[in-house]
């Protein structure tokens, strides 16, 4: 049966009272939400309810009950008021909050499960898990990528700002043996010349211009040919590393790709690659580079995702709005496989599961997603 779904939120007491409050608690799957449903991040609030209304017609299981509440944006207030009236209905599991900064207030509810979109720990923490693409899934298909492509010097770049820490304490996890780190600063000014210390790219260029030397005065034809060869490059000699792992989005990671090709990085022998960029077209306005690879979902399934919210709703869904998709069917799997949710501990289960991002598995506590590799070649986007 489809599924009627409440946007407006004077109509939302309605919809318990008539739907919730009749029906037999101990039969019904219910589900709060946390979205921002006023204010200036309202759209995100209600592509959060249209997703969730999609999953539901997905699903089709009448014995699923929503409950969407308004918790603002790093609005404690909202937030807990909107948590306190989700418990009132009945509902001990919630998706959401969005925001990790909400993870501290939301810890006191202990009686309440939260799946959260936040991609920032895969371990499950106390009472919440969170199901976003985390950086260690994408590192470890990175690492498996380069090793695959049998790279052995790589140098891991990330910005010098509020998340530093945060990316080194995510390295740390890893065993980097044959990798570096470098950190840049994300001013454009400042960026250019920490690039070009990393490639020793004026050693390179003063290794040209000695070898132009070499055949400017000779006038046999191999010296001519040899000269006339080296006016054709920018620099002589290969930089210290074969792969590049960019940790940065938008703007900044294509300052830093501009960096790596003026300072004459050659990119039939250094992979270019990056963290997950959610399929953004704009990169392929950076013509400098050729091929770029990173981690994602599955493209296939983000398209089609977006396409079915097109066509329903006649605008595009906010990204994070797919895993929030995956968290109802996820929910929904664990209810009818346990036929119940007890605790957090529900999902630890050794099944992996297929979603709309693709496959992943709870294990150890801990969520891991199997990320597919794409690369940017000739405006598209192609499955490694």
């Amino acid at each position: 049966m489809k599924k009627s779904f409440i946007i407006i939120l004077s109509y939302i007491t309605i919809f318990f009272n008539s739907n919730v409050l009749s029906d037999e608690q101990n039969q019904l799957l219910k589900i709060g939400l946390l979205a921002p449903l006023s204010g200036e991040y309202r759209g995100l609030g209600n592509s959060l309810l249209y997703s969730l209304q999609m999953a539901l017609e997905e699903i089709d299981d009448d014995n699923v009950i929503i409950i969407p509440r308004d918790s603002g944006l790093n609005n404690k207030e909202k937030l807990n008021a909107a948590i306190k009236d989700i418990r009132s209905q009945g509902a001990r599991i919630i998706i959401g909050p969005i925001n990790n900064e909400d993870f501290k207030e939301v810890k006191k509810y202990s009686d309440i499960l939260f799946i959260s979109p936040s991609n920032i720990s895969p371990e499950f923490d106390n009472n919440i898990i969170s199901v976003g693409i985390s950086l260690e899934s994408q590192l470890t298909s990175i690492f498996k990528f380069i090793k695959k492509e049998k790279k052995n010097k790589t140098v891991i770049l990330f910005p010098k700002n509020e998340y530093s820490d945060f990316i080194e304490a995510k390295l740390n996890k890893f065993d980097l043996k044959n990798m570096k780190t470098f950190q840049y600063s994300p001013d454009p000014r400042v960026l250019t010349g920490e690039i070009e210390e990393l490639t020793n790219y004026s050693q390179r260029k003063k290794n040209l211009e000695l070898r132009k030397k070499m055949f400017q005065d000779k006038e046999d034809d191999q010296s001519i040919k040899e000269l006339e060869r080296l006016e054709q490059l920018y620099t002589l000699g290969n930089v210290n590393f074969d792969s590049v792992i960019i940790i940065d989005f938008g703007s900044n990671l294509k300052s830093v790709l501009t960096s790596l090709v003026y300072t004459d990085v050659n990119q039939k022998n250094v992979l270019f690659t990056t963290v997950n960029q959610w399929f953004d077209e704009s990169i392929f306005y950076e013509n400098t580079i050729k091929t770029l690879y990173y981690p994602s979902i599955n493209y296939k399934e983000f398209q089609k995702y977006n396409k079915k919210y097109f066509k329903k709703y006649k605008s595009f869904p906010n990204e994070i709005t797919i895993l929030t998709y995956d968290a109802l069917g996820l929910i929904y799997y664990t209810w009818k496989k346990n036929g119940k949710i007890n605790s957090i501990n529900d999902f630890s289960f050794n099944s992996k599961i297929k979603g709309k991002i693709g496959v992943f598995s709870f294990k150890d506590k801990k969520v891991r997603q199997e990320l597919e590799i794409y690369k940017t070649e000739k405006n598209k986007f192609v499955k490694y």
